[in-house]
């Protein structure tokens, strides 16, 4: 499922992407759909937070491919998001400010399409043991670091 939620729309390179991965998204469902199945579901609308928390809680695999971020926020979501018995496995960009964080994360280059893969199949095959491992220590990282630890690191970096 890709939730690509409208933003920036008077950009025209904006609205030629979503076009270009409606036509793509189409394409592929298209050729490889089932009546009961269908392989992308793209959806280009905005969702209250309680239903993308929902998304992400049953999501297996998170993949997060940013080419050029800051902060993922996204990636921490749907860590947060998982049930500690049966987590899903987070797919992470390098290029994801969250990637320096989030080191439990299968980590790959975006621009690999084989290390996507292969990273993806890695997730789906883990032992629901190191899931747990992995999901535990980053929980526990966001939820030491929070926005108030956030807030009380950079008031601290301001004081004289």
């Amino acid at each position: 499922m890709q939730i690509a939620p409208p933003s920036r729309e008077e950009v025209p390179e904006y609205h030629e992407l979503r076009e270009r991965l409606e036509r793509m998204a189409g394409a592929i469902n298209g050729r490889y759909a089932q009546p009961d199945w269908v392989p992308i579901r793209y959806l280009n609308r905005s969702f209250q937070r309680s239903t993308l928390a929902g998304f992400f809680r049953v999501a297996r695999v998170g993949l997060v491919t940013p080419l050029r971020d800051g902060m993922n926020l996204v990636a921490k979501e749907y860590v947060a998001s998982q049930p500690p018995d049966d987590p899903g496995v987070l797919v992470l960009s390098s290029f994801a400010g969250a990637a320096d964080e989030l080191k439990q994360a299968i980590v790959i280059n975006p621009s690999d399409p084989e290390d996507i893969v292969e990273a993806i199949a890695a997730a789906l095959a883990m032992r629901q043991s190191e899931r747990r491992e992995r999901w535990a220590t980053m929980f526990e990282h966001l939820t030491r670091n929070d926005v108030t630890a956030w807030r009380n690191a950079f008031l601290h970096a301001l004081a004289p």
